[in-house]
């Protein structure tokens, strides 16, 4: 179920103005205002981003404060719609200020700000934080369409808390409210069946699906059409009906490609891989995996776009401020001038070569923390998925009679980890049975011509450590196994698990090519890190056609 912005009714207000507005538009003399518009409306969102952020610095010189916050408003939205959850609770909250809670014109604005802090709080599973800026947002409620938008998503927000029933209460209000919308309605009858089905799993929504899909094929609701088709699947699939399950993904995708919603087209192709035949499953996957790869380098791109112009915006400001400072000090000195100029002249150059060493300062700072934050969203790219998704690939080549839905099972695994990247504990920590994760990841690679063998992977030896050793233990072993896949043309592998005196070593080996040298990028070279991480010790002994041989240590 996807929560609702007010993005299209904002659109709308701004375009549906009065006589007088249309007249104040044309004196307002601010083109970058109307083309962000135009751009956001296109689906530019960085265009529009960065010309929100131009018209916003010329109503500042114009003492625009409505405008200001309408910026600063549409600016929220489009970075919470682009997953930067925090930064869109940041710009909205700066927003707050230019708008005028006595005046009633200002009510859609504040309301829709309300609730985007909200959405961005409920993205960051601060629900109760969310549920408070939902109703802060219905205080300010000037059209029906702002109601019916805000109950849901706070009828959405109690769902996420497993609270049903006041769920159900607060879409059975919607729906009574709705009639005179075909689209609200259909949208409030399927939100309202689904929530009913997850408290009581013995319930069929299938009438109230079909009845939504009805209407929303009749109003070209295409992508109403997609949130029924994804729920029908999913209701068939929970009673074992695969078949119409998968013809219901079928449809999914088909509609997807006239909305071209990425994150609709993912959850579609996840379905076909999950419900369809084994002969077409490597397909649908092929697709899914080039389009999440895709969709995910997008949006850390434009993140890190937004990042940029917001750390340009507080450097414009930061620099106004301390022009207008300087200016004071001046008028200050000239009424001294015969006593203190001499001091003047010495503190304007010492601030001179300060400001200039700060703002050196602050720009390396931002790169760094760009560059950072880029490195750390590729690691976790490497490690949580590169490597599974090539894990599950050979497991699928090692073993042609794979269920699919075992595979499905594996790809679900993914999908979550690739979804949640922007979280730092992914969840991917094994804390109980790790030896049996580890055997199973040992398993997948073994093939007819690869031969693993284990020895010692006991429970009892990990028994007394920590969730986070075991976390980078199993990222450093999954990095030899894919590299042995990969690389070396090993048949044979061993690897030895011992404990003495509080210290825990693994012994890896195999028969393959061997190393012939590490590069700064190589994966290998990068485990290094990870085992001093953890207090540890980590050797490679390798020659050129001799094979590989690793020794790890760490204490328990």
């Amino acid at each position: 179920m996807k929560y609702y912005n007010t993005f299209l009714l904002l659109l709308s207000l701004l375009c549906s103005c009065s006589k007088i507005d249309i007249e104040k538009k044309k004196t307002r003399n601010n083109d970058f205002y109307d083309k962000a518009f135009e751009y956001w409306k296109n689906g530019k969102v960085d265009s529009a981003f960065l010309y929100f952020n131009n018209a916003k610095k010329i109503f500042i010189e114009q003492k625009d404060s409505l405008n200001i916050g309408v910026c600063l408003l549409s600016m929220s939205i489009i970075l919470t719609e682009e997953g930067d959850y925090l930064g869109g609770q940041e710009t909205s909250v700066n927003a707050i200020q230019y708008f005028d809670p006595k005046d009633k014109s200002h009510y859609t604005y504040i309301n829709s700000n309300y609730n985007n802090l909200g959405i961005a709080n409920y993205k960051l599973k601060n629900y109760t934080n969310a549920l408070r800026f939902y109703d802060n947002a219905l205080d300010f409620v000037s059209k029906p369409k702002e109601k019916f938008l805000t109950l849901n998503n706070k009828a959405k927000t109690y769902e996420e808390l497993k609270n049903y029933s006041q769920a159900i209460k607060i879409y059975n209000q919607v729906l009574e409210g709705s009639n005179n919308s075909p689209t609200e309605f259909a949208m409030s009858l399927a939100n309202l069946a689904l929530t009913k089905w997850k408290q009581n799993s013995n319930y069929n929504p299938v009438t109230e699906y079909l009845k939504s899909l009805n209407i929303r094929q009749r109003e070209k609701d295409y992508l109403g059409m997609s949130f029924c088709y994804a729920k029908l699947a999913d209701y068939y699939s929970s009673i074992g009906n695969t078949n119409l399950a998968l013809q219901y993904s079928e449809e999914m995708f088909r509609v997807n490609q006239k909305i071209k919603s990425p994150d609709d087209k993912l959850e579609a192709l996840y379905k076909l891989v999950k419900y369809g035949p084994i002969v077409k499953t490597k397909y649908y996957f092929g697709i899914y995996e080039k389009l999440d790869d895709s969709l995910r380098q997008k949006r850390l791109s434009t993140r890190n776009e937004f990042a940029l112009v917001r750390y340009e915006t507080e450097k414009h400001k930061s620099d106004s401020l301390k022009a207008q400072a300087e200016n004071v000090e001046k008028q200050k000195n000239i009424l001294i001038q015969n006593i203190g100029i001499g001091i003047l002249i010495v503190s304007l150059i010492t601030g001179y070569f300060w400001y200039r060493r700060r703002q050196k300062i602050m720009k390396q700072e931002k790169e760094l923390e760009v560059k950072n934050t880029e490195l750390r969203y590729v690691k976790k790219v490497h490690d949580h998925v590169a490597n599974r998704i090539y894990q599950v690939i050979d497991e699928i080549d090692n073993r042609p009679q794979m269920h699919k839905d075992e595979v499905a099972e594996k790809l679900d695994v993914i999908y979550h980890i690739s979804r949640d990247l922007s979280y730092e504990n992914i969840g991917t920590l094994y804390h109980q049975q790790f030896e049996k994760e580890l055997a199973k990841m040992f398993a997948s690679y073994q093939s007819p011509k690869v031969t693993i063998s284990v020895i010692g992977n006991e429970e009892k030896i990990w028994q007394n450590v920590q969730k986070t050793v075991k976390a980078e233990v199993y990222a450093v072993l999954q990095e030899l196994m894919t590299n042995m896949s990969k690389h070396s043309r090993a048949s044979l592998v061993q690897l030895e698990f011992q404990t003495n005196n509080q210290q825990l070593t693994i012994a890896y080996t195999d028969n393959g090519k061997g190393i012939k040298d590490f590069s700064h990028g190589n994966g290998l070279s990068n485990t290094e890190n990870r085992i001093k991480s953890i207090s540890g010790l980590i050797t490679f002994d390798t020659k050129p056609n001799q094979g590989l041989k690793v020794k790890i240590s760490f204490p328990i």
